[in-house]
């Protein structure tokens, strides 16, 4: 149940915050929207832990930070690549083993590495990574990399490096 009151406040704000506007009319038909797509979602049975992983909010504040920060390190790098004449690319795929146990983990992991430039995920398994990289130093810092690490901690698993 509380994860449906959510997924309604989370919807409802979500209307607020691109109409703009406070008429009663368009807060009424807000509320009426939000209510009917909660609805609609509980009958499909998609509002579980990962439809709808409110467990994760108050972890996305210190994790966004850090991929907005990455993906501002990488536009830099990548900038001076292509603005370099020599055009330093040497284009590589790696597989690896990422240390996610939770799809929801998974997909942030492959979703954070496509955002990050210079790296694409190309194949996205629970055991298995594919990733293309600008340049082989990219797609070699995907294994291992502080990536796993930080997603690792955002789905509420202690990293392998932090246990020991």
């Amino acid at each position: 149940m509380s994860r449906l009151i959510s997924l309604f406040a989370v919807l409802f704000l979500f209307w607020v915050v691109l109409s703009g506007f406070f008429t009663p009319f368009l807060l009424g038909a807000g509320v009426l929207c939000a209510l009917a797509v909660a609805w609609l979602a509980n009958r499909m049975d998609v509002v579980d832990h990962e439809g709808h992983p409110i467990h994760l909010g108050p972890r996305l504040f210190t994790y966004w930070p850090w991929l907005f920060v990455e993906i501002v390190k990488s536009a830099w790098m990548v900038s001076k690549i292509i603005l370099d004449p020599k055009l330093p690319i040497s284009p590589t795929m790696v597989k690896f083993t990422p240390g996610q146990r939770t799809v929801v983990g998974l997909v942030t992991h492959a979703n954070s590495i496509t955002l990050t430039p210079a790296t694409i995920s190309i194949e996205v398994a629970p055991g298995e990574f594919v990733v293309h990289g600008l340049t082989r130093e990219n797609a070699l810092a995907c294994i291992d990399s502080e990536m796993d690490r930080q997603v690792q901690r955002f789905e509420g698993q202690r990293a392998v490096k932090d246990a020991a």
